[in-house]
Formats: C-alpha cells, structure tokens, sequence
C-alpha cells in the first residue's frame, strides 16, 4: 500500500518521463530492478523509498494514517552572525526546489515588512541584522550598531531578493505592518545603542521601500497587495504550485517550519484566498484607495522623525 503510494506520488510529480528509467537513475539499479519495483514484484527498501521521498520532495505525511500527524522540517537555527549564511543558502535551497514557473504563486502573510526587500546593501538590511542577531543572543551583539559588522553575504541576498521578485506574489498588509521595523529604531535609539544620524538614514531607506512596494503595485502585473483590517498577519510564507506546494511558519527570527503535507497546503491556499476574499485588493482598487493605504505608512515615518527630532 504505502509503496503504491509512493508511486503514485512520483508520477505526478514526473508527468510522462519514463517512470523506470527516473528510479532507476536515482537509486543507480538497472532498469529491469526499477520495473520490478514499479510493477510491485519487488519493495523498495527504506533507504530506497526515502531517498525517493527525499529527491521529490514528497512528504512523509502521505504514509501517516492519522490526519493528526504531521512530519514537518525545520531550517538550520541561526545562533551567530556566522550563521546568517547558512540561513541565506537555506532559503535560496527553498527556491531551488520548487517548481518556479508562471503556475507558483507565493503568499505572504505580512506581520512585518517582508525581509525580501531588505535584501540589500544598505545600513537598513544591516539594521534588520543587528536586531535579528540581538534578540536572539543579546550577551554576545549588544553592542552599538556603528560597532556592529556583519559578514559580507551580498551574492546570496541578492539572488534571494530576485527569486522572490520573479514570482507571483500576493501580499496581506495592513498599516501595522511597517510598526515593527518603527518601534525597532525607536528602541534602540532611545538606548543610544543607534545614533540620530544612523537613525536618519534608516528611516528614510524605510520610506524608499514603501515607496518601491507603492510603485510596483501600480506597474507589476505579477504583483498583487491586499489590505486586510482584521486579520491577524503571521509572516507565514506560502508557496503555492498545483503539483508542489510549501508552507513555511517562523519558528523564531531565523528559523521556519517546512511543511508540504498536501491536505495542510490545501488548508492553506483556502485560509489565505478566504482572507483575500475579506481584503481591499491595492493593485486593482482606484488610486485614492492606494494612497490613502501609504500614506498612512508615509506618516508613520514622519511622525518618528518629529519624534526622535531627526
């Protein structure tokens, strides 16, 4: 039972290749071993099937019999600045291995402002690191930001940004989500842990990404924002493909939980296309529904500049 399942998995995920001739490859058996395997003469040992399952990407979740269960991974924990590449190539690795076409759409429950856009080489991106990094091991990084180094990982980051900006993307915002990164420069400023100049350039790089995400909404066909007053955001990253899709949860600043469980991405794409269905579309709305939704974010950083009287 379970090895036919395993089969039936392959061929949707291979569509008409030679299911013989692609076992056979993977496992490195000759052709007539594979057939027998795929005529079910013969049972995959365990390393074999999970080697397939591996090479797939096809969840454990399909041999559980309680839909209860769940077998999820989890990303490489992030401990030090020296991890940070590890947790970079993780994510590139998610990219990799997914089915990128015109067919993937990738949901983003917007909590904060999606970390793709802060994939760059500005004293914002090294900011978003030298919070990251302190709030997971404050001992070791509290340290004023003009003290604060990062490795140069520039190359990964911005393959990262890219991959992402490709793909059909739908994001959930509402006007909380620019506060995180607001109270984050406002803490630290008031700690004197970042200085009024620091500050000042911060919070006007901040404004060039509402102002990037505010011009893309208007000329990306590939990209649709969506307000939503009530939901509670969650930063969940959902990539969403008819044949394979991935739901990654945060587990903590750096680290999210993997999961490609068909009925739970099934759960998903409905939460999120509910959740759609009870939002203003900001890509398709008129201009003034637009502008009154960044404004809102516009004010919020002028109103912390008067605060912090930048």
């Amino acid at each position: 039972m379970h090895q036919e399942v395993l089969l039936t998995q392959i061929r949707k995920k291979i569509g008409d290749k030679s299911l013989n001739d692609e076992i056979a490859n993977i496992l490195n058996i000759s052709y007539d071993a594979a057939h027998r395997r795929t005529s079910l003469k013969a049972k995959f040992s365990f390393e074999e099937a999970l080697e397939l399952a591996k090479y797939y990407q096809i969840s454990l979740n399909e041999f559980l019999n309680s839909e209860n269960q769940l077998v999820v991974q989890k990303t490489t924990p992030v401990i030090s600045t020296d991890d940070l590449q590890s947790f970079f190539q993780n994510n590139l690795n998610v990219f990799d291995r997914l089915p990128l076409s015109d067919e993937m759409k990738i949901y983003y429950s917007a909590k904060d402002i999606p970390f793709f856009y802060t994939l760059s080489d500005t004293l914002l991106s090294r900011f978003k690191i030298y919070v990251w990094m302190n709030l997971l091991n404050a001992k070791q990084f509290f340290v004023p930001f003009l003290e604060f180094s990062p490795p140069n990982f520039n190359l990964n980051t911005k393959e990262l940004r890219r991959k992402y900006e490709e793909q059909n993307v739908i994001e959930i915002w509402n006007d909380t989500t620019i506060s995180s990164i607001l109270q984050q420069i406002s803490f630290y400023f008031d700690t004197r842990l970042l200085l009024k100049n620091e500050a000042g350039i911060i919070l006007n790089e901040v404004k060039e990404v509402i102002e990037y995400i505010e011009k893309k909404t208007d000329t990306n066909p590939k990209y649709q924002i969506y307000e939503n007053e009530l939901m509670q955001l969650s930063n969940d990253i959902f990539f969403c493909h008819p044949k394979n899709s991935l739901l990654a949860m945060p587990l903590n600043t750096f680290g999210y939980i993997l999961i490609n469980d068909i009925k739970t991405c099934s759960e998903t794409y409905n939460y999120f296309e509910h959740q759609i269905k009870n939002s203003k579309s900001l890509s398709t709305s008129g201009n003034r529904d637009r502008k009154i939704f960044f404004n809102k974010m516009y004010q919020q950083i002028d109103d912390l500049v008067e605060k912090l009287k930048i």
